[in-house]
């Protein structure tokens, strides 16, 4: 501690305490602990740069507002489909029903045409909607942003449909189906 007298003043400074540093997170603990939330699987789609549609499976989604209409999600910064989410894009959420486990399977894998034998319509941007989806949002993109190893994208809904069904559901590591 240090005491100084400036103008008939007595000013004390503290040394700094010290950064309390939490400890490093096991990534394998932080994985699991993650997988225990339950969430809905997505397909979101969009038309890369050179105009050809492509789609990423992602469980990474969430409401974001309701006035005005916001959704969110996330996307590892090693796609290569980051470019297709820059502000101003159009993109859609395909909300996959029960169903559809194999089609979110094959736009989770690295696939030269991930499309192929998939049952689609082009909105009026060129973006692909996924036939039977649960709901399809169409969104431009209004935010993004890179926290950590991922790239944020918030997402303004322009128009949506739905189709009641069962929900596709993932939970540690694994689709799963709700229980009556």
């Amino acid at each position: 501690m240090t005491t100084m007298n400036t103008a008939n003043a007595a000013i004390e400074t503290k040394a700094p305490a010290a950064a309390t540093l939490a400890p490093a997170l096991d990534p394998r603990a932080f994985r699991d602990a993650l997988g225990l939330f339950a969430t809905g699987v997505t397909v979101v789609t969009a038309r890369g740069s050179d105009g050809q549609p492509i789609g990423i499976t992602a469980n990474s989604f969430s409401s974001l507002s309701l006035d005005p209409p916001l959704v969110l999600w996330s996307l590892a910064l090693r796609s290569p489909n980051c470019g297709a989410f820059e502000e101003g894009r159009p993109f859609a959420i395909n909300v996959l029903q029960r169903e559809q486990e194999a089609l979110a399977l094959q736009f989770a894998r690295p696939v030269e045409d991930k499309f192929r034998d998939v049952e689609y319509r082009l909105n009026s941007h060129r973006v692909p909607l996924l036939d039977g989806a649960q709901a399809q949002l169409e969104c431009t993109v209004e935010f993004t942003r890179v926290l950590g190893d991922h790239l944020l994208i918030v997402g303004r809904v322009e128009a949506l449909t739905t189709l009641p069904s069962e929900p596709l559901l993932f939970y540690r590591g694994a689709f799963v189906q709700l229980a009556n």
